[in-house]
């Protein structure tokens, strides 16, 4: 192809981007993440002016930014270039305005930019590249783990239900999971923006008592030649089912302690009692409990009225002025008896003679006194 032929192509283009610029489009994500070793896709949707072809009479390319004649996919492989050969393919429908196209094994390098061209096979040769909207690439050199959520606290016998979910950008290879327990798993793909997606999986199962205090670990392998497989892990509990054992045994574990308390406590008292009444009767044999009983006589009989009450008290003070006179006749009748008495004319004479109080045996009316006052000691 001439020079001229060259220019007269590029102002087609120029001429057609004016004319039907309204008409050529393309939807894109400029930016799109990557996991080396694996997969991406690049979402793409066009459309053009002509009337709708169909795929056998649509091609559709993808090319480096700075230089269009570098073809990162081609229907003609053998146009492509050598670091994306057998590593690029169309996943879309051409016929359906569908150009999303897969890089697989991603290298570190391939970060673009790539915009796509279309070439439509009409009486004119129309064709359009979207220079304007190109995609660029990140690249992730560790792919990330999984996201692991459930309940770590099951009840033994109902069902438990654990999820496990990753996002990625390569549709067209999903991440496959693996579990650590066993169970019924059920996997579901959703987009979740343009470009990005996600899946998920669910593991149900029966928990028991052998699961408890152990774990559940989600794996999941991405496509490629990613090393090594990312896993989370999560600790489960199992809470026994209530039975009739679980609501008798603490009930009857209850009681039993009560009634230990209770027997312990009247064994206690019983004893304090006892001790109580031992020294209550050793109070009342002695010296202190008798005079105490003394006192409530002589109370008992200065509150009584009448003659009776009044000679009992005359009575007991009697006995004591009658015991001090008793030892003053005494007195005066041993210094009597040696003395003679004379009267007129001088002759003396003897006073009959007294017996002393103390030869003759006393006799005392109403309470006596050494009893009263002593007690039986």
């Amino acid at each position: 192809m001439g020079v001229q032929a060259r220019v007269l192509l590029c102002w087609l283009q120029v001429l057609c981007a004016v004319v039907f610029g309204d008409v050529w489009k393309v939807e894109i994500e400029p930016k799109m993440d990557a996991l080396v070793s694996s997969c991406v896709v690049l979402p793409c949707t066009f459309k053009y002016p002509a009337q709708q072809q169909p795929s056998s009479r649509i091609k559709g390319m993808w090319h480096m930014k700075n230089n269009r004649e570098h073809f990162i996919y081609h229907n003609d492989p053998t146009r492509v270039l050598e670091n994306f050969k057998s590593r690029t393919k169309l996943i879309g429908s051409l016929g359906e305005f569908n150009c999303s196209l897969e890089i697989d094994d991603v290298k570190n390098h391939d970060n673009g930019p790539y915009c796509f061209r279309v070439e439509l096979e009409t009486s004119q040769k129309d064709k359009f590249s979207f220079v304007d909207n190109c995609v660029a690439i990140k690249m992730i050199e560790k792919a990330s783990k999984p996201e692991l959520q459930a309940d770590i606290s099951v009840e033994e016998g109902q069902a438990a239900v654990f999820k496990c979910s990753v996002r990625h950008t390569c549709p067209s290879h999903q991440p496959t999971f693996s579990w650590s327990h066993s169970g019924k798993i059920i996997t579901s793909y959703k987009q979740i923006d343009h470009g990005k997606w996600e899946v998920e999986s669910f593991l149900t199962f029966i928990p028991t008592k052998e699961d408890d205090h152990s774990s559940v670990t989600c794996t999941v392998k991405y496509h490629g030649k990613v090393e090594g497989e990312m896993e989370a892990t999560i600790p489960i509990f199992v809470k026994e089912q209530a039975t009739l054992s679980h609501i008798l045994i603490p009930t009857l574990s209850g009681l039993g302690a009560a009634l230990l308390v209770g027997l312990l406590c009247f064994f206690v008292v019983k004893r304090y009692k006892k001790r109580i009444a031992e020294l209550q009767s050793r109070n009342d044999n002695g010296i202190w409990s008798r005079l105490s009983r003394m006192s409530r006589r002589f109370r008992s009989g200065e509150g009584s009225s009448g003659p009776v009450g009044r000679e009992q008290r005359r009575s007991i003070w009697s006995r004591f002025s009658r015991r001090g006179q008793g030892h003053q006749i005494d007195m005066n009748l041993d210094k009597r008896a040696n003395n003679v008495c004379t009267v007129s004319g001088n002759k003396p004479f003897s006073k009959p003679h007294i017996p002393s109080p103390k030869s003759e045996s006393k006799t005392y009316h109403g309470y006596d006194y050494d009893d009263d006052l002593y007690g039986n000691v």
